[in-house]
């Protein structure tokens, strides 16, 4: 199976990888979980504003062939969530690493994305799931 895991970007073991930006972090999942998933059918979003704890699950990633929770990996307040994926959830399938991003948190401790995976650290745990 090939899958791109895009060097720029940091990671967890769960399959979502994180941007880091100016005061922000954007989440999504990564390309590796939306081929395992399949037709991605549902997505359950959290609301801005909300605050949410390092670890906590914050919504739902539902496809064709499963039910996942998503969880952030960074505490932090939800800032932006991407609406589009209400309507068109299959954009994570299309795009996962642009316009299929989910959401936005503004991080409690901004050193904590440190704590995350760099490309090769998320790669040879894919590489040990995907033989």
């Amino acid at each position: 199976m090939d899958f791109e895991i895009p060097d720029e970007l940091y990671y967890t073991p769960d399959d979502e990888w994180v941007l880091a930006e100016d005061d922000a972090v954007t989440l999504g999942v990564t390309d590796f979980a939306q081929q395992q998933l399949g037709d991605i059918v549902y997505v359950e979003l959290p609301t801005v504003g909300d605050q949410l704890e390092s670890g906590a699950a914050f919504g739902v990633i539902e496809s064709v062939k499963a039910v996942s929770d998503l969880s952030t990996p960074i505490a932090g307040e939800v800032v932006a969530i991407n609406d589009e994926l209400v309507d068109q959830p299959e954009i994570i399938n299309e795009e996962c690493y642009g316009a299929g991003w989910i959401i936005k948190i503004k991080p409690a401790d901004p050193e904590e994305i440190e704590s995350l995976l760099d490309a090769d650290g998320y790669r040879k745990i894919v590489s040990k799931r995907s033989v």
